[in-house]
């Protein structure tokens, strides 16, 4: 079936009307969903009063969910599903988190542009929020289009990038915030993986560049030069006219695909007022550098 969009940005995002996701949508809405996203990279669905069972179907129907939660103190978990990430500031009993815990300072890190779960081997394909208690300030989330900043770069820019490889992890975005105590277990799992820098994108044929705070290293680069590449890129890429600051409402469910675009928390008053977020994860198929580059790229002048 067609879906019911409404453009928000000229350059993606877009609001899904008309679709009630308590129900598990069939197979060819979901290949309808898929479509949106190939076209528009985040999709905004309003008034969706849904349960952790319902999101997880949903999540499900689009395809295989992750499994791993990229947090510290992860046996501290409030939520009914192991693999439903917690984007709230509440702890076990639902109380404020302590202004001090370490869960709070390392969440700080959403507030940084990233792309979730580049962290892992294979990152994510789409990230799935859903709103269930939204405080009166604040706290919106910001989407920056990577396949029109690709467009967008310089002919000179893309051949000096396109074959970058770099090295993404917690530790070095946490790292940005002064944060560093960490357990063994965690520096072993946060340990940094290898990703492309540029991507190519198969459901819109275009190219993305993959940026994120995760980014602490590009192979072969003196690690100053790198990161004020990735820097002078990142800085390139959130120009306002890529980006796109969706206000919550309350039951509002948006999903955006992390191949595609890089976004951000924006800050509220969490001492204060309590948010409870909730994502679903969906994973890519495969580690990027095992995913193919099939349109030809610039070449490097002479």
């Amino acid at each position: 079936m067609p879906l019911d969009l409404v453009p928000l940005h000229p350059l993606f995002v877009a609001e899904v009307r008309g679709l009630d996701l308590r129900t598990t949508p069939d197979a060819a809405t979901c290949d309808a969903i898929h479509r949106g996203m190939d076209r528009y990279g985040v999709l905004v669905f309003r008034d969706q009063h849904l349960d952790d069972d319902q999101q997880m179907a949903f999540g499900e129907a689009l395809g295989p969910l992750e499994q791993e939660r990229g947090v510290v103190d992860v046996h501290k978990n409030r939520l009914k599903f192991h693999n439903m990430a917690d984007i709230s500031n509440l702890d076990v009993d639902g109380s404020l988190l302590a202004a001090d815990d370490r869960r709070r300072m390392f969440n700080l890190g959403n507030q940084l542009w990233h792309s979730d779960s580049s962290f892992k081997p294979t990152p994510a394909k789409y990230s799935m929020l859903h709103g269930r208690v939204v405080p009166p300030n604040g706290a919106d989330t910001e989407f920056a289009d990577m396949r029109a900043v690709w467009d967008a770069l310089p002919e000179a820019m893309k051949a000096e990038v396109k074959d970058l490889i770099t090295h993404h992890s917690l530790l070095y975005s946490r790292a940005q915030l002064g944060f560093s105590e960490y357990t063994e277990e965690e520096r072993e799992r946060f340990a940094p993986v290898r990703q492309r820098l540029v991507r190519w994108h198969p459901g819109s044929q275009r190219h993305s560049i993959y940026l994120s705070s995760h980014i602490g290293q590009i192979e072969g680069m003196p690690r100053p030069e790198a990161m004020m590449l990735i820097r002078n890129l990142r800085e390139f890429a959130t120009q306002r006219q890529f980006v796109y600051a969706h206000q919550w409402r309350q039951n509002d469910l948006v999903i955006w695909d992390n191949r595609a675009t890089m976004h951000r928390a924006r800050p509220f008053e969490d001492k204060t007022y309590k948010r409870d977020m909730r994502r679903v994860t969906l994973r890519d198929i495969a580690p990027t550098l095992e995913q193919p580059l099939p349109a030809p790229l610039p070449q490097a002048a002479e």
